[in-house]
């Protein structure tokens, strides 16, 4: 989830507080059954309304709860904005730096399985992905800090798997960060639209972006007579 701006006033949000937005899945046994409600509540409310418009007392309500039971669990509403980055950012590394797509020898199909795995887990979590986007700056300087540790080892990782290509001659000799920029832009601005009830499945869309990355990297084949052709005249 590199790549992070400034929140974008009008983004896309979720069509009801109770929507399936992926993020029940994602807090892990860290945290108890009310924490993990909490953190799901306050994804949809800094969401839909920015972090600094939502009170603690709407992420409790969120979760039905008291207005005071947030900080039974959380210091502070600024405390429950840093897990969720944190879980959030953890989570999409995770899906991309298995250990089954660091095996896979041929370069093209490693960028494949990256860019597909990064594209389907940004869509599935596409509203936790979206706070993760755009209420950064609300982060204390120390955990924001922390987080964009977290960012940069996303660049990393798309550079090595592009620059590996180059090397080997899978991939045209493209400028790396250039190309990494745009992969990572691709996954990630897709959080401001995309929903679960659209067109295209995580999947599909996955495998769509995939070609689309793949297109950065290709070689443009010769055209017939050109300077590249090998035929006579």
């Amino acid at each position: 989830m590199a790549g992070a701006g400034p929140r974008v006033r009008g983004a896309a949000a979720p069509r009801r507080p109770g929507a399936d937005d992926g993020s029940a899945d994602l807090w892990g046994d860290e945290f108890g059954e009310v924490a993990r409600n909490l953190l799901s509540s306050a994804v949809r409310c800094f969401a839909a309304n920015g972090f600094h418009a939502t009170t603690t007392r709407d992420i409790s309500a969120g979760a039905g709860l008291s207005p005071a039971a947030l900080y039974v669990h959380f210091p502070s509403k600024e405390g429950v904005l840093f897990a969720i980055a944190r879980r959030g950012h953890v989570g999409a590394l995770e899906a991309i730096a298995d250990p089954e797509v660091a095996r896979i020898a041929d370069p093209v199909a490693r960028l494949r399985a990256t860019v597909t795995r990064f594209v389907v887990w940004h869509a599935r979590h596409h509203v936790t992905a979206r706070v993760c986007q755009y209420e950064l700056a609300a982060l204390a300087p120390e955990h924001h800090e922390l987080v964009r540790g977290l960012r940069r080892e996303f660049t990393v990782l798309f550079r090595d798997v592009v620059a590996a290509g180059v090397a080997a001659g899978a991939f045209a000799p493209v400028d790396v960060n250039r190309v990494v920029r745009g992969m990572l832009s691709l996954g990630i601005d897709l959080v401001r639209w995309y929903r679960l009830d659209g067109a295209d499945s995580p999947e599909q869309l996955g495998e769509f972006y995939a070609d689309l990355a793949l297109s950065m990297v290709t070689r443009p084949a010769a055209v017939p007579g050109g300077p590249d052709s090998s035929s006579s005249r």
